[in-house]
């Protein structure tokens, strides 16, 4: 072999190891970023071990020859006329107005919850009920047999609905069989489960379930069916696997609560056919999943009267006001002692910010006490308009002086102590009325709605004076 020969084949074998090695990357399981070393944490989302070994995919890096084809793109105007999707309702009411009014046929959703939160007993009474209402529908599972599910719908009252049942994980097969049925309503339980032998991979990598969720997706929009997938969260209760499996779907629904509570609630993070303010309430019993018509009364359920740190706030979800009771405590400390913050159900930063504005602007020495909040039944609060409620818990279990149990607080604090003006505060108040309430605290400029007496309130000192009995 000449000197020149040998030197191309020295770079040749050094350009196909190079390549081989290149073949391997690792993916975190946790965000889905790819990383071609292995270590121990992810560089973007900072967890520990989620990092796998998976093949990588080939990347095309050449410019497209528009000589050689390319189909035209028949264009459109945003004035032609579009009608409104059709509804597919379940026949669970709190069901479809998470979903704002129901599913829609071709479309994907996706909902996640806790394990045993009750995602796949929600399901199949959906799927049961649309059954019996003519629907075609078919529900796959990949965790549990098909006498297992049989099993549950029986003691579910289910046992006659004509769902098709199935135990699969491969992506192909459950494909051919939906191809042989003209199904409305599919169920793929879960989506962590599936393999699609297009991949080298394991079930549940990220990549698995980047390409079953996509098959399964075309699947929906082809043939018009409504496909739910379920899948599984991480331990902060987000939807494992790739973050681009939410943007790949149509609607993503959580399933939030807590498996020692009655009630459970459906929340839309993400809806391109409605709304994501709707919720629905749920209280798992004996025969599943019942439906919550009036949720302020669960919440408001065995509340004591009359005690320090307990206020009632009406809390709006999406059009739906809902009453639930914050509760706060603090105890004061020796001097020199560290106070702890403890926070169920609210933003832990937002309790600092109101302990800060109490402390600055109405003199209040809270900074040597530890504090205690909790928002009663496990619900989770984001409406901005809790500030004034938490306020006033915090300085009632403080002053050891209870706020008057016929009244209802709610309003937005900024850091200037200012109470600022919230949204639907009629709403808030009618829901008020109906459950029996006869006053209402909040911001300046509120007006009584059904009987009910309001005292606004400018800046968060004017509360502090009035339930301290300051002049």
């Amino acid at each position: 072999m000449t000197e020149r020969k040998a030197l191309a084949f020295h770079l040749c074998s050094d350009y196909a190891i190079r390549m081989a090695k290149a073949k391997r990357q690792y993916v975190c399981q946790n965000c889905g970023s790819v990383s071609y070393r292995w270590q121990g944490q992810c560089a973007d989302c900072g967890e520990w071990n989620t990092l796998v070994e998976e093949a990588s995919e080939t990347v095309f890096s050449a410019k497209h020859d528009l000589s050689k084809g390319g189909r035209s793109l028949a264009l459109e105007t945003l004035g032609e006329h579009s009608p409104m999707p059709e509804r597919m309702l379940c026949g669970i009411a709190e069901f479809d107005r998470a979903l704002g009014g129901g599913f829609v046929a071709g479309s994907a959703t996706l909902i996640g919850g806790d394990p045993g939160i009750g995602k796949s007993t929600l399901l199949l009474q959906a799927a049961g009920r649309l059954a019996k209402a003519g629907k075609s529908v078919v529900y796959i599972s990949g965790e549990e047999a098909a006498g297992q599910v049989r099993l549950r719908a029986q003691r579910l009252g289910l046992g006659d609905a004509p769902v098709a049942l199935a135990s699969a994980t491969s992506v192909r097969d459950i494909l051919a069989t939906l191809d042989s049925r003209d199904a409305d309503f599919v169920v793929i339980d879960s989506i962590q489960t599936m393999h699609s032998d297009l991949i080298d991979s394991a079930p549940g990598t990220v990549s698995q379930v980047r390409a079953s969720a996509q098959e399964l997706i075309r699947y929906a929009k082809d043939g018009g069916a409504a496909i739910v997938l379920v899948g599984h969260v991480t331990k902060d209760g987000t939807i494992a696997g790739p973050r681009v499996l939410e943007h790949m779907v149509d609607t993503v629904l959580a399933f939030e609560g807590e498996r020692s509570h009655q009630y459970r609630i459906l929340r839309a993070v993400k809806n391109r056919f409605g709304g994501t303010d709707e919720i629905g309430v749920f209280a798992m019993g004996e025969e599943g999943l019942g439906e919550v018509s009036n949720p302020s009364s669960l919440f408001l359920t065995d509340r004591s009267r009359d005690v320090p740190g307990s206020v009632v706030f009406p809390a709006l979800e999406g059009t739906r006001p809902v009453l639930v009771e914050v509760q706060a405590l603090t105890v004061r400390l020796a001097s020199g002692a560290t106070p702890r913050r403890a926070v169920v159900g609210w933003d832990s930063g937002r309790l600092a910010m109101v302990l800060a504005v109490l402390e600055a602007r109405c003199g209040l020495q809270m900074g040597g006490a530890e504090v205690y909040l909790n928002i009663a039944g496990g619900y989770r609060l984001t409406d901005p308009a809790a500030d004034l409620a938490v306020a006033a818990a915090l300085i009632s279990a403080f002053s050891e002086r209870p706020v008057p149990a016929d009244a209802i607080v709610f309003g937005e604090l900024s850091l200037s102590g200012e109470i600022r003006p919230v949204a639907h505060d009629a709403l808030r108040l009618r829901e008020a009325a109906k459950l029996g309430f006869s006053r209402g605290w909040g911001p300046k400029g509120m007006k009584a709605v059904n009987g009910i007496g309001v005292t606004g309130f400018t800046r968060l000192g004017e509360l502090v004076d009035l339930m301290l009995g300051r002049d």
